[in-house]
């Protein structure tokens, strides 16, 4: 492995995730993010100032040193934040990865998409895409931003032919209109590339951070979607998918 003097920005590593992608993996949250997702966890992860520099090598000795744990389908994934406000740099860090056999997941809000971006997802084996809502006036009021550029990656993505897994988070009285469902459904049911949709239930736990932070949580009286929703959307969305989970 030739020697990188690149760092990451990043948030924190978890050492044995089994939610980010197939196996267990050791996940990277970078910092900085462009969304601003009322229902967010992890609001700490906003500032592209905040976290620490950690070296790219240092990122892959740690995967390597933990590369008897993958087992066959496990690996690193690349969460945030967003990761490709780190494109370049993450794009070294996947092929060293590679380079010692270690598989690639990359989970994105997909909101950049240009050469740079392209190059990493070159590089991706999973891109687990965060597609929020179907509706580009909800999505706008549920995170800050257009899904357009969100959609315009997904075709991207399925353009390359390589694997992609679609997350979507419900949330009662936000994403869980059964015509907006349909419509999600619809819109990536002919995708050939699309493995796997994952639905996320809405919680809570990340309500610390934002008082931590002095920002206002609007969802503070929404509540968890209980198992009928849950079951519910897991419905409409097999209709459109072989797989479906609920995680």
């Amino acid at each position: 492995m030739s020697y990188s003097s690149k760092h990451i920005r990043i948030h924190s590593i978890e050492s044995f995730g089994t939610h980010d992608g197939p196996g267990i993996r050791m996940v990277v949250f970078t910092q900085g993010c462009q969304f601003r997702c009322l229902y967010c966890a992890n609001p700490d992860t906003w500032d592209t100032e905040g976290g620490h520099d950690m070296p790219i090598d240092e990122i892959v000795a740690k995967a390597v040193r933990m590369k008897s744990y993958f087992g066959k389908h496990g690996g690193v994934t690349v969460s945030g934040g967003e990761p490709t406000l780190q494109r370049v740099a993450l794009l070294e860090l996947f092929q060293k990865l590679h380079a010692e056999g270690i598989n690639t997941a990359l989970d994105s809000n997909g909101r950049i998409l240009n050469e740079e971006t392209k190059a990493l997802l070159e590089e991706t084996d999973y891109l687990l895409l965060d597609v929020k809502h179907i509706d580009d006036t909800i999505h706008h009021q549920l995170t800050s931003v257009s899904n357009k550029p969100t959609l315009d990656l997904a075709a991207y993505r399925e353009s390359t032919g390589k694997t992609m897994w679609l997350r979507y988070v419900l949330v009662p009285e936000w994403t869980d209109q059964e015509q907006h469902l349909h419509a999600w459904g619809k819109h990536f049911a002919k995708y050939n590339t699309v493995e796997k949709v994952e639905i996320q239930p809405y919680h809570r736990l990340g309500t610390h951070k934002w008082k931590a932070l002095n920002l206002p949580y609007a969802l503070s009286a929404t509540p968890n979607p209980d198992k009928a929703l849950l079951d519910k959307t897991a419905s409409i969305f097999r209709e459109y998918f072989q797989k479906v989970i609920i995680n």
